[in-house]
């Protein structure tokens, strides 16, 4: 792994939005950063008007436009990530997925993909039942990418509650839980990076220092 400056804040990249202006997925997704902001990260927001922006990806077109380069730099330089979708007929919006298959150009780095970067997770749903299932596909494909999906994502009912504006939620027990969910990405980037090792030991050498197994013989 590279070396980390320990000087600098962690960077927390939000992805996600709808193709609506000011909608509920996007608000929610503002709320958290602020959450990852207050734990002492700088954040970066590609919204539903970005996503759009992005031309569906094909891995056997080697062209890649301005957009797809911006994201795929933004997530290189990323300490951490918050991810918010809508919940789209039980799944994940077909314009978060696109974004988030176009970090598959991510996949030959020192670091592949999400590797070694705390994932909040956020849904948005017209009731309950969507809200439960997407968010445990969208864990899943976090996992894919080798994202560490944070303890807590947060599921939220948009039947019950609104986002009026860019600043104010009905229900000020949602912004706690957007906020943690900010925070626990913006904590695990500032612990892990605090650990990091600034030269992984090559494998001959610790090889060479562990002892031979023991065989067990079966009887």
């Amino acid at each position: 792994m590279t070396s980390f400056d320990h000087h600098r804040r962690p960077l927390v990249i939000g992805i996600g939005g709808t193709t609506r202006a000011a909608s509920s997925t996007e608000r929610a997704l503002g709320f958290a950063l602020r959450g990852a902001e207050a734990a002492g990260a700088n954040t970066r927001l590609f919204g539903g008007t970005f996503l759009h922006s992005l031309p569906h990806y094909a891995p056997e077109n080697p062209q890649r436009t301005d957009e797809q380069l911006e994201l795929i730099e933004a997530v290189r330089r990323a300490d951490a990530l918050i991810i918010a979708t809508p919940g789209y007929h039980g799944g994940v919006s077909g314009l978060v997925k696109n974004a988030l298959d176009t970090l598959e150009e991510l996949r030959a780095d020192e670091r592949p993909y999400l590797d070694g970067r705390a994932v909040g997770c956020i849904v948005t749903a017209y009731g309950w039942q969507a809200a439960g299932s997407v968010l445990t596909s969208l864990r899943s494909i976090v996992h894919a990418l080798r994202g560490w999906p944070t303890p807590f994502g947060a599921g939220i009912n948009t039947l019950e509650t609104r986002f009026d504006t860019v600043d104010t939620c009905s229900d000020a027990k949602v912004v706690e839980q957007l906020s943690t969910v900010g925070q626990q990405a913006a904590q695990f980037a500032l612990a892990f990076n605090a650990h990091r090792a600034p030269a992984a030991a090559p494998l001959g050498n610790a090889l060479k220092e562990t002892q031979p197994a023991r065989l067990l013989h079966a009887v």
